[in-house]
């Protein structure tokens, strides 16, 4: 309760003087034997001076009323802190530069004039110099702002400059994005020196907590990409802050893997079985492998979407030493792994398709599909194999038919079938007899075309023309819309071969000729 004194500072307040504002300021920011400390209470008052051209009243606001408080009424107070900067507080400065430039990547807080502005630029950056890491953080974030400053009061200081010293000067957030940028650059030396303290501060943390609270998702990241440095042998050549402990990046690994990061539990999983992803075994930790805690880390991490992890388990289901070895499971969760866009696996999955052609003759089409997805990714195996599974041929027989189009344009517009079947040739160096007789919807898979005409004639072989380009994917959906509903056998509008190949000879003269048929009734069993 406020005494006789006291009370009569309230009077003098009250009745607008200012020293006796000032000074019930000053009781209610430090708080007294009578009046408790109360911040905004104080404000009021030392506001109410500062109005009164109280000295005093504006320096006790700008080194004293922090920026949460001052926030709600920003323009009115921005002229107290920067009354307070120009008398030599740097905190001042920092909170005017905060009220008038807001969070630095928005634009000001307040209206403010180009002035007023570069002012608050300069303010902010003298809070920098004087080692604030707000201030750094905020400068950090202002990539396009260049402060002005006089002449000789130092060399100015680069966004990412002043990240980093935001970050030394231990900032949560600049740290994170220091370390973001060494992670996402391949500076693998700096982030360790970087992360490895602070991951061993998260497992001291967690320790001291006996798992009863959460990881943030930063620290689970932090952990799993140390540890995962560290497996590669990344951190063996650089000062870390001391020597590493025996198993610590198992450790990592651990903490990492409870709190359900796929990596991590990719790496427990894979430690577990002691092998590679590729399957191959390991020796790193020793010890007998132990599969069943295995398909529990990477079946976890599979269902997270790491299609690393479904290519492990399938390499585990294959192995002999595996009591429950499973072909069928392995090849479950290797098509998984692949259609999940891992390379390996489609790659692998297009050689078992094409080692099984004999069982179903379609399954060349299923390994085309394969191998073009691991092709599209690098893979210089894929596209030599699917150079031998469906090569492009380029041998008169087959270049010449999509020639005689040209210069026949006028004269086939009466046929559109036939100069769709003319272009079809043209686009994917079919032959004669595959042009005339192809079943164009039936052929068309998506990926490739499967030309297959052995029904109709027999010295034909089947076989596989990939589609590579969208140009060739577009003229093949025109073209096979033009064949919707339409009967490609003997029996349909198009007649039987001798009747297309009459037509063509026909329309086109002698350039048809170029292929040697023999006797074709003979060959197809066909009247004329």
């Amino acid at each position: 309760m406020a005494n006789r004194e006291e009370l009569a500072i309230i009077r003098n307040a009250r009745a607008g003087q200012a020293a006796a504002q000032l000074e019930l300021g000053k009781l209610y920011l430090f708080g007294s034997a009578g009046l408790p400390q109360s911040l905004p209470t104080a404000l009021h008052w030392l506001e109410r001076a500062a109005r009164q051209d109280c000295r005093p009243a504006w320096q006790l606001i700008g080194n004293h009323i922090p920026l949460a408080l001052a926030q709600p009424g920003a323009a009115a107070l921005a002229p107290w802190y920067e009354r307070a900067y120009d008398d030599g507080s740097v905190h001042a400065g920092l909170v005017f530069a905060q009220l008038v430039l807001g969070d630095g990547v928005s634009g000001a807080a307040i209206p403010a004039e180009t002035a007023v502005l570069a002012k608050a630029l300069r303010a902010l950056e003298d809070a920098a110099r004087a080692g604030f890491p707000d201030a750094q953080w905020l400068l950090a974030r202002r990539r396009d702002a260049v402060p002005v400053r006089p002449a000789g009061t130092g060399a100015p200081v680069s966004a990412q400059g002043w990240l980093r010293r935001a970050a030394d000067s231990g900032v949560a957030e600049a740290q994170s994005a220091v370390l973001d940028q060494a992670w996402t650059a391949g500076h693998w030396d700096d982030y360790l020196v970087r992360a490895l303290p602070l991951a061993r501060a998260v497992v001291h943390m967690a320790a001291s907590q006996d798992g009863i609270h959460r990881l943030a998702p930063g620290d689970i990241a932090l952990l799993s990409r140390v540890a995962r440095l560290l497996d590669e042998g990344r951190g063996t050549d650089i000062r870390h802050g001391g020597p590493l402990a025996p198993d610590e990046a198992l450790c990592f690994w651990e903490l990492a893997a409870a709190e359900h990061d796929r990596y991590a539990q990719l790496a427990m999983g894979l430690r577990c079985a002691r092998m590679g992803v590729d399957g191959r075994r390991i020796a790193a930790g020793g010890g007998a492998a132990n599969f069943k805690k295995a398909i529990r880390w990477l079946t976890l991490a599979g269902e997270q979407g790491l299609a690393q992890a479904w290519y492990a388990l399938s390499r585990i289901y294959i192995k002999p030493e595996f009591s429950q070895r499973n072909v069928a499971d392995a090849q479950r969760y290797l098509e998984r792994a692949a259609e999940m866009g891992y390379r390996d696996a489609q790659l692998e999955c297009g050689h078992n398709a094409w080692r099984a052609r004999r069982e179903n003759e379609n399954n060349d089409v299923r390994a085309v599909y394969w191998l073009q997805k691991a092709s599209a990714q690098g893979s210089t195996e894929a596209q030599a194999l699917l150079r031998k599974i469906a090569p492009r041929l380029s041998t008169p027989p087959y270049a010449e038919t999509g020639k005689l189009l040209a210069g026949h344009e006028k004269l086939l517009q009466a046929h559109p079938l036939l100069q769709a079947r003319l272009e079809l040739a043209g686009l994917f160096g079919l032959s004669r007899a595959e042009a005339l007789l192809l079943d164009v919807p039936a052929a068309d898979h998506g990926h490739c075309l499967v030309v297959d005409i052995r029904a109709s004639y027999g010295r034909s072989k089947r076989r596989l023309v990939l589609v590579d380009t969208a140009q060739e994917r577009h003229a093949l959906d025109r073209i096979a819309r033009l064949f919707e509903g339409i009967d490609c056998g003997p029996s349909g509008p198009e007649g039987n071969y001798r009747q297309r190949l009459y037509r063509l000879r026909t329309l086109v003269g002698s350039a048809g000729k170029t292929e040697d048929e023999g006797d074709a009734a003979a060959e197809i069993g066909l009247a004329a």
